[in-house]
Formats: structure tokens, C-alpha cells, sequence
């Protein structure tokens, strides 16, 4: 199964992914990981990806792309993945879409977490307290938000259009959203 998880910052992304990507027995395929990975190694690309996450501003589209595609060429990825964090913009969409075209494969379906952002806001502030994430302020928090709404809420759209959404509320207990994206996933 090839599939994607949307939502904002903070929607339970990355814990839901975990468990899909177990449940559909692929890889869950986080950039943020992969960016904060770097950031712990204090790479080239990490030290670039630190100063763009502290002003609140995402990773140029260029250098997620080639990492994506490389990521995705890696052997476990072959027989499908969970994208978490990507795409985020039409221009990603496009290239992810040239990417499982020269492969000769296409997405299963594109999952999409809807939360309130006023909560997505108090959560992010509190992994920010217990994970010591110094780039997770409120400020940070609401301009990530701003982005988010115009940049790469409008995959929806498309993905819809695609007929591959599938809205999942992601308000609740974590078992809770667990079952519903299940349930989403296996109809």
C-alpha cells in the first residue's frame, strides 16, 4: 500500500503513522525525522534545516524532494510506504507524482487528520515542554499553522478530486483516532 497522512503540524501525524504503517506492514517514511536526524548529526542539511525551522519557514521543496526520492529507492520502501510530512505543496505533489510514475505505481490513498488548531496549538506547546523542542514556541507554532493553511491544505483539494481522500478525525484519545483511520484504511 502507497499512502500519505495529512495534516497540520501537531495533528498526531507522526504517532498515528507508526501504527498504520504496521498495520499495512510498510515503512512510515517521516521527513521531519529525517530533517531532525540530520539536525542531531549537525550536518550540512541539518545546520540549513535547524535555521528554517526556528523562523518557522519549511525546507525548501528542492532538497525534500531529492531526499524523499532517494529514501523511496531504498528496498523497503518497494513494496509500499507511508509519506508523513510529504508532499506539502502542488510543486511536491507533482514531483511525487513523477517519482511513483517512473516506477509504475501509484498512491493507495491520502489520509488526512482533521484537528482544531487552537488544540493542535496547546499540544505542540506541550511536546515542546517534554521533548525540549526550543523550536516549537506558540509564535513558531501559529506561523507553521499560517503556512500550512495556505500552502499545503489545498492538497486536499486535489487528492480529492483524485478520489484518494479520506478525512479521519484526529480529536479523541490516540486509540481512538487509531481505530477510526483503520477502519478508514481497510474499506
Amino acid at each position: 500500500m502507497r499512502l500519505i497522512i495529512l495534516g497540520p503540524p501537531g495533528a498526531g501525524k507522526g504517532t498515528q503513522a507508526s501504527r498504520i504503517a504496521e498495520h499495512c506492514s510498510v515503512p512510515a517514511i517521516s521527513t521531519g525525522d529525517i530533517f531532525r536526524s540530520n539536525i542531531k548529526e549537525g550536518t550540512e542539511l541539518g545546520r540549513k534545516v535547524e535555521e528554517l525551522l526556528a523562523a518557522g519557514q519549511f525546507v525548501p521543496d528542492e532538497v525534500t524532494n531529492s531526499i524523499v526520492e532517494n529514501r523511496l529507492a531504498e528496498s523497503d520502501a518497494s513494496g509500499g510506504f507511508l509519506l508523513d510530512g510529504y508532499p506539502r505543496t502542488t510543486d511536491q505533489v507533482r514531483a511525487l507524482d513523477d517519482m511513483l510514475a517512473k516506477s509504475g505505481h501509484s498512491l493507495d490513498k491520502v489520509i488526512e487528520l482533521t484537528v482544531d488548531v487552537d488544540e493542535v496549538v496547546q499540544r505542540l506547546l506541550k511536546r515542546a515542554e517534554v521533548e525540549g523542542r526550543a523550536d516549537d514556541t506558540e509564535d513558531v507554532i501559529r506561523e507553521r499553522m499560517r503556512i500550512y493553511a495556505q500552502e499545503t491544505a489545498p492538497l486536499s483539494d486535489t487528492y480529492r478530486e483524485r478520489g484518494l481522500l479520506v478525512e479521519v478525525d484526529g480529536m479523541g484519545e490516540i486509540d481512538e483516532v487509531t481505530g477510526r483511520l483503520f477502519s478508514a484504511l481497510d474499506s
